[in-house]
């Protein structure tokens, strides 16, 4: 296997003066999907923050895709055959039928994540768009590939959790490990990283970094300082659980010489970045205090050592402040 060995070299200074190519993929019917009248997750946030990018004719200074239609197949590169098979055949009609009782618990269907119509599309359309951008990053058609659609980082092998179903992070980065021998991956939502920490815990190959609330009964409850990887992932797996309320400056404070010392130590060849914007300040779900020009620093900050990076979305549930925060985002690259 051919892998791209250079790591990062170059010194983050928080600018750099290289012109990025992005490419950005964007499915025009993500908005359409609905979990539900009152549920938290609402993708048309990620079409909020395309029509804010249109407007501000940011959309002009990068070259945009619509994901390809991942088949089902795709999804068993990690996820199990009988997880795949129940998602692309439950539906709305049939969910409470007595045949899918028992695997409607087994795979954690629940209020948090219900059934809906176009279930199985809408993972496609995610998955797609990272996949897609892996693809774009193993060929050098990009520096920097964007998916707000992506992010899920809560799916499981075999089952959904914490509103994601199928896991686009952990496929779009075993795409990338077909030609890069290191990938960094880095994780800004308000919770824990989980189901990637999980899929890539006992290899060095990728390394888990997450920066979350942490304490009491807040959402999944994992990532703890002490996991840290096992086996040849030992060491691999990076937490660093905050308290409520983190404002711009302490977590600038933290992100700015973790990220620079994992920069140095483990040289990626590329690099990751779940963007939720659930740990915005006002979140419905969150209780960070961050600024979008935070939270856009954490990006602008990766950007700055010309790594190819993948940046996707995630949380995010004061929907106003999602399409803000991530159209803001995609400004501070050019």
């Amino acid at each position: 296997m051919d892998y791209s060995d250079g790591g990062a070299s170059l010194p983050s200074t928080g600018t750099d003066a290289k012109k990025h190519l992005v490419r950005y993929f964007y499915d025009p019917e993500v908005g359409n999907y609905c979990y539900g009248k009152e549920h938290f997750m609402v993708p048309n946030r990620i079409r909020m923050a395309h029509h804010l990018m249109v407007r501000y004719n940011i959309h002009k200074h990068f070259e945009m895709k619509i994901p390809p239609r991942t088949k089902l197949k795709d999804f068993a590169s990690f996820h199990s055959e009988e997880y795949v098979d129940f998602l692309s055949s439950v539906s709305p009609e049939n969910v409470n039928h007595p045949s899918k009782k028992s695997n409607v618990e087994r795979f954690n269907i629940s209020e948090d994540c219900p059934v809906f119509e176009g279930l199985i599309e809408f993972c496609k359309s995610s998955v797609g768009g990272s996949i897609g951008s892996a693809v774009t990053l193993n060929q050098n058609d990009a520096d920097i590939a964007i998916n707000w659609a992506g992010g899920l980082h809560h799916a499981k092998k075999d089952a959904a959790s914490g509103f994601c179903y199928v896991n686009d992070i952990v496929l779009g980065i075993l795409e990338l490990l077909k030609t890069h021998k290191r990938v960094l991956y880095i994780d800004i939502d308000v919770h824990h990283g989980d189901g990637v920490e999980e899929a890539f815990f006992t290899t060095d190959r990728v390394m888990t970094v997450s920066f979350h609330q942490f304490g009491g009964n807040f959402f999944p409850g994992t990532g703890k300082v002490s996991d840290v990887g096992e086996n040849k992932g030992k060491y691999y797996a990076l937490n660093v659980p905050l308290k409520d309320g983190m404002d711009d400056e302490s977590f600038r404070g933290l992100f700015h010489p973790i990220v620079q010392k994992i920069m140095d130590v483990y040289q990626p060849n590329v690099v990751v970045l779940q963007s939720g914007a659930d740990s915005l300040a006002g979140d419905k779900l969150g209780c960070f205090n961050l600024s979008v020009k935070g939270h856009a620093d954490c990006l602008r900050f990766l950007r700055s050592f010309n790594v190819p990076l993948m940046v996707l979305g995630g949380g995010g549930y004061t929907i106003t402040n999602v399409a803000r925060c991530w159209c803001y985002e995609v400004s501070s690259l050019f």
